[in-house]
Order: structure tokens, then C-alpha cells, then sequence
């Protein structure tokens, strides 16, 4: 089962037409991306540091399928999916939770795992391949 995360849509994320602002769709999914991260023990303060690498997202696409407006609940799913040895993307799923429940957007990342001083791929850090691989 995908990971999920509840949320609820803030003033700060909508636009002058009271609608969640395009480019919001992502923050609110990187925000239960980093939840996902913590719930699977991976410690984001010191885990990438700990690594000396860097895993950018390299592409994103959404599909916005109904507005979401102040104050609506959410239930964001994720699941991460590899793409190679040193990449992976993460799928989205936003569910407006009024009755009935209704999927509000897909969104989809792809990260890229670098060495920020070498400027070049690398592999996954172990704990975060697992994380990717895990089944759900």
C-alpha cells in the first residue's frame, strides 16, 4: 500500500482565484515525500549530509484534475518506483477528502542521485535504495 499523508490546504498555497497555486502541487508533495522519508527512519537532517550526495528531482509532470481550495483536507499517496541504479521517480495521487472523495491531481517526480562535487551520477545511498525498493 502506497504511503500516505494528510494535510490540509492552507491559505499560503492558494492563488487570487482562491485555487491551490499550480506550482504548490509540488511542495505539498514534497512534504509528504519527506514524511514518507522520516517514517521509513531515514533522518533528513543528517542522511544526505551523512552521504555527501544530492538527489534532485530531474523531471516533474502533473495533471490537475479539479481545483483544491482553502481548507479542504487532503490524503496525498506516494509510492517510489526505481528507474535505474542511481535513479527513481515517485508517483502522487492528491485526494480531495470532501463526500465523495475525489482524486484531485497526479503528480510525478524523477530524482536523480549525484555527487555534487564530482558533478556526476552515483548510486543510491543504500538506505534510500531500500526505501525505494521496499514493497508496498
Amino acid at each position: 500500500m502506497p504511503f500516505a499523508y494528510l494535510r490540509t490546504v492552507r491559505f499560503a498555497d492558494t492563488d487570487a482565484a482562491g485555487v491551490v497555486y499550480f506550482a504548490n502541487y509540488l511542495s505539498i508533495c514534497h512534504e509528504a515525500y519527506e514524511e514518507a522519508l522520516a517514517a521509513a527512519g531515514l533522518e533528513l537532517n543528517t542522511f544526505f549530509r551523512a552521504t555527501g550526495l544530492v538527489v534532485p528531482v530531474s523531471k516533474s509532470a502533473a495533471d490537475y484534475l479539479r481545483p483544491l481550495e482553502c481548507g479542504d483536507k487532503l490524503r496525498i499517496t506516494l509510492a517510489p518506483t526505481p528507474l535505474s541504479e542511481n535513479a527513481y521517480a515517485i508517483d502522487y495521487e492528491l485526494w480531495r477528502l470532501r463526500r465523495p472523495e475525489k482524486l484531485a491531481a497526479r503528480v510525478r517526480t524523477e530524482h536523480v542521485c549525484t555527487n555534487p562535487t564530482l558533478r556526476e551520477r552515483a548510486p543510491l545511498p543504500p538506505a534510500l535504495a531500500a526505501w525505494i525498493n521496499a514493497p508496498r
